[in-house]
């Protein structure tokens, strides 16, 4: 027997968010974000799992490219921070890697490299987040300059990035929109090049179609978890790919006016039962995870009491029919969303997937 702490990977789900965002945007490219291991869900198996419907896939870095190359992975990989050196072109070029392109030196690298295959680019454009991209009135000289050399395939795909998109009643989505547009209309193409767009993150796809264009770029809806803090028709029809679980481990009686744990931040108020979990902060379980956040146990809501600790929690299940060594333990999945587990502990859902550690098997269905 293993320790019973795995993350439960269901493929047939995230199969089902890629249609959905096909659904939603029947005749654009879907580029699924791989990055930071699929969101904690194994970069891998969730290319695996996609090859048959995505034309390409998206990472940070070359590095995270490499792996799923050496995977067999075939398709086309983005990365979405460009290049870190310029002899990363020259490994892109032999890899089928798209560049993103967004600041001078990353440019110049492309156009001054020794390569038999031209790269296939995309122009990052600063529409307001601020972070990466060129401002606009740069990007159309560097487009003219990418556009010229033959180190770079056509078409060029134009990409900018929302800030704000999460917030259903914020201007500044369609306010950097404008921008973009804006700024395409500037565009001389030479005759018979075309150029290509792509705007739409998660939220983006699932809210504001105005912003859909020829490469949808889906990443936190893709593994079923919605990017926004509210209702949102589309994001409710999402399917939670990981499933977080453990077993119970340990059950014990203690008294009223007792404490659990470190720092003995939480004392029964009643007598109780309590219920140790093998799971921690060493399985990606946050530390700062407070008394009262919601642990299934058979199923039933239970409190977390006590602090976190690295292999193992405890929780109050006095209010439990029955309860056993070795009984399930759910700490998210679709029965209790990463979502509101971040929201107990000031993070977002995005954060908690990611840190999953290599320490916690994932376990692939359908």
């Amino acid at each position: 027997m293993t320790r019973p702490t795995v993350a439960i990977v269901d493929l047939k789900a995230l199969r089902a968010n890629f249609a959905l965002v096909k659904s939603l945007a029947p005749q654009a490219n879907i580029i699924p974000m791989v990055k930071a291991n699929a969101y904690g869900h194994g970069m891998v198996e969730v290319c695996r799992a996609l090859s048959h419907s995505a034309p390409a896939f998206g990472v940070a870095s070359i590095d995270e490219a490499l792996v799923l190359r050496e995977a067999g992975i075939k398709q086309p990989i983005l990365l979405l921070e460009g290049t870190f050196s310029s002899d990363e072109v020259e490994i892109a070029s032999d890899n089928n890697f798209m560049l993103m392109v967004e600041n001078s030196a990353q440019k110049d690298a492309i156009i001054n490299a020794s390569i038999s295959r031209p790269v296939s680019v995309w122009l990052g454009v600063d529409t307001g987040m601020h972070r990466l991209g060129f401002q606009p009135q740069e990007a159309t000289q560097t487009y003219l300059a990418l556009s010229n050399t033959d180190n770079v395939a056509k078409p060029i795909v134009a990409a900018s990035h929302f800030a704000c998109a999460d917030d259903l009643g914020s201007s500044a989505t369609k306010n950097q929109m404008a921008i973009f547009d804006r700024w395409i209309t500037t565009l001389n193409p030479a005759a018979g090049d075309v150029i290509a767009e792509s705007l739409a993150n998660s939220a983006a796809i699932l809210a504001w179609p105005e912003t859909h264009r020829d490469w949808q770029r889906p990443g936190y809806m893709l593994y079923g978890n919605s990017p926004f803090s509210e209702d949102q028709d589309n994001a409710n029809k999402l399917q939670p790919v990981m499933s977080l679980q453990s077993a119970v481990i340990s059950l014990r009686h203690i008294a009223s006016g007792e404490s659990v744990g470190y720092t003995a931040n939480w004392t029964a108020g009643r007598d109780s039962i309590i219920a140790t979990i093998t799971v921690g902060y060493g399985d990606g379980y946050p530390r700062q995870a407070p008394n009262g956040t919601p642990v299934l146990v058979n199923g039933a809501r239970c409190p977390l009491v006590g602090r976190v600790s690295m292999d193992m929690i405890t929780v109050d299940v006095t209010d439990l029919n029955l309860v056993s060594i070795g009984d399930k333990v759910i700490l998210w999945g679709p029965e209790l969303s990463v979502n509101e587990i971040a929201e107990y502990c000031n993070t977002i859902g995005y954060e908690l997937l990611t840190r999953m550690p290599s320490r916690v098997p994932r376990v692939y269905s359908n």
